[in-house]
């Protein structure tokens, strides 16, 4: 690889958004957003549900139109766009996973072989094994794997991605960050995945009318965009109480009356007006951040042992899940569930609440344990029933911790607005179905949690509130989810079930992936030997495993670099000397951190394996 110091410098646009506005119906989505696009950025969108995540990549995909605003493609940009449901056609004759991929090749320019051996290439990256296999018998898991490659093999010069994680079990997720990581070309992708982003994206997005522009980048993955949003925070609250301050002394001035404010220019009195309206606006940008504070209603109960499972077994279709198990649950215990689907996990769950008996093996529950389970099916919402009634009944207050609380109070906790009270729950959008049950499930005392899919259709904004909300919850809590962030920080140890009757037991996320990726080692054939080389297999994948993060990292620095040297280059501060020092200082130390980074992947570069 050459050398690439000065790489930032032909990093050019993509596409550009100029004050783009959406309305569905009467309800603005965004207004005014604008932002561009850059080579060499691999961006999450994130942002509440409702905010037009997915409507906006429809706008960049060409699919829809902003209401107004402009948006500025790239002369010949080639996009790609992957929709959250696939839409595979049914041939008469049947149509085949290679078939699929064809298709997506065509129009390329590609000979027939070529053709051939992209298709087969990229089959076999994605796991396929047989390339005959029939798109309609294929999981939801697998169609989304196929719908991947299908708009992955283009190679676009940017690919437009919205939700690719869903129907995606762990392994799953695991081989789309292996297989992202090897894209050549940008990508912007929606998903509320916290880990995924944090592992394979150098900017982030959050679409989000709590900020002024409508939205808020961060260059580098997802951590450093909760740090630079903090921060974003924490100047905003300052900055409020700075205007709230001088507004105090202006309107005890404009309070004196007419004879004093005579002695005053007529601007003193228009700028009190617009620093008012000022501070509104921030009180009101500010206020959106601040996330619902949610708390789980322990039961009083102190027993060490609130369930134990001694030698469980169960089996389905004569087929064994798990077993013999030996699991306790006592107060405090926060238990993550791994497994692929059909591997048992949710029968775990019912077997634990005594809803299903084990077919060998016991089950014992404490005196009086009361259990609250979390249904992923929704299954206990009346959809016709009115948001007001789904969360009190037929009053208006509910009872909370020994507290009444009015119907409108406790809907804005779960980040409600007042008019949806009247509105029939099939009008809300999933995340805010789950947050109703949420609710409900909150007011019930409980010893022990037990949470099958809890974060289905959750925004990022609720995650963090209900992530909060089970890390403190002081009683029993088995959690079943793909969201792998979420498991990992509110879980103190893992079960994995594989399906076929094992059951081992993990101290954190990582070790279980360890032990995955040891185990796929063990079941495919031998790699050549790395003892020419003098490392490991293991420590070779390691090695290449480092090189990328610092390549995707160089990514993110040259692109900092170039927004850093376009606002240096902004005619409009031509003339002010202290902003042109401030903005050349960022462009300094934007290099100086792209030299660092080069630097450390040349070394490393010098010493992989082969060269």
């Amino acid at each position: 690889m050459r050398r690439r110091t000065a790489l930032w410098y032909f990093m050019g646009i993509l596409l550009s958004c100029q004050n783009i506005s959406k309305n569905f119906g009467a309800r603005p989505l965004f207004e005014g957003l604008s932002f561009g696009l850059f080579e060499g950025e691999r961006t999450g969108l994130i942002g509440p549900n409702g905010a037009g995540k997915s409507t906006l990549l429809k706008i960049l995909a060409g699919l829809e139109t902003p209401d107004s605003g402009a948006l500025t493609p790239r002369r010949g940009l080639r996009l790609g766009y992957l929709a959250q449901q696939d839409r595979f056609e049914v041939a008469p004759g049947g149509w085949t996973v290679r078939d699929e991929i064809v298709k997506a090749l065509g129009g390329l320019g590609f000979e027939d072989y070529e053709t051939d051996l992209r298709a087969a290439a990229g089959l076999g990256a994605a796991g396929f094994a047989d390339p005959a296999q029939q798109v309609s018998v294929l999981s939801g898991g697998w169609r989304k794997r196929l719908a991947i490659l299908a708009q992955s093999a283009r190679e676009p010069d940017l690919l437009l991605l919205d939700e690719p994680t869903n129907h995606l079990d762990l392994e799953g997720v695991l081989w789309l960050e292996r297989f992202i990581l090897e894209f050549k070309f940008p990508f912007l992708v929606v998903t509320h995945d916290r880990r995924f982003l944090e592992r394979v994206t150098n900017r982030v997005i959050e679409l989000n009318k709590r900020y002024p522009a409508g939205h808020f980048s961060s260059a580098g993955n997802y951590s450093r965009f909760l740090e630079d949003r903090e921060a974003f925070f924490d100047a905003q609250a300052s900055r409020e109480e700075s205007v709230r301050n001088i507004v105090r002394g202006e309107i005890a001035w404009l309070r004196k009356g007419p004879r004093a404010r005579a002695t005053k220019q007529k601007a003193r009195i228009d700028r009190a007006g617009e620093l008012i309206g000022g501070l509104s606006e921030l009180e009101y940008h500010n206020a959106q951040g601040r996330a619902a504070d949610m708390d789980f209603t322990a039961g009083d109960r102190q027993a060490n042992r609130l369930i134990h499972a001694a030698g469980a077994e169960k089996s389905l279709g004569g087929r064994k899940l798990f077993g013999p198990l030996d699991l306790t649950l006592g107060p405090g215990e926060k238990l993550g569930l791994l497994g692929g689907n059909g591997s048992g996990k949710t029968t775990l769950l019912k077997m634990l609440a005594g809803q299903l008996a084990p077919d060998s093996g016991t089950v014992k529950r404490a005196d009086g344990l009361r259990v609250v389970t979390f249904d992923q099916h929704r299954a206990r919402l009346d959809l016709d029933t009115t948001l007001k009634r789904a969360l009190c009944g037929n009053g208006e207050h509910v009872v909370y911790k020994g507290s009444n609380i009015h119907v409108r109070g406790w809907a804005s906790r779960f980040l409600f607005r007042q008019e949806q009270l009247e509105m029939p729950l099939r009008l809300l959008s999933g995340g805010e179905q789950a947050r109703v049950l949420i609710a409900g499930f909150m007011l019930e005392p409980a010893d022990v949690l037990l949470l099958d899919e809890p974060t289905n259709d959750l925004d990022l904004q609720s995650l963090e509130v209900l992530e909060s909300s089970m890390r403190e919850f002081p009683g029993a809590l088995v959690l079943v989810t793909h969201d792998r962030y979420l498991l990992e920080r509110v879980s103190r140890r893992l079960l994995a079930l594989d399906g076929r009757g094992n059951a081992r037991f993990f101290a954190d996320l990582s070790q279980w992936e360890r032990w995955m990726e040891e185990a796929a080692g063990a079941a495919a054939p031998a790699p050549a030997p790395a003892a020419d080389r003098g490392i490991s297999a293991k420590e070779g994948r390691e090695h290449k495993a480092v090189i990328r993060r610092l390549e995707s990292e160089m990514q993110a620095a040259e692109s900092q670099a170039a927004r850093a040297r376009q606002a240096l280059e902004d005619p409009a501060i031509a003339t002010d000397a202290q902003e042109l020092a401030g903005r050349q200082k960022k462009l300094d130390a934007a290099l100086a951190r792209v030299e660092t980074l080069f630097a450390r992947w040349s070394a490393l570069h010098d010493t992989s394996p082969g060269g």
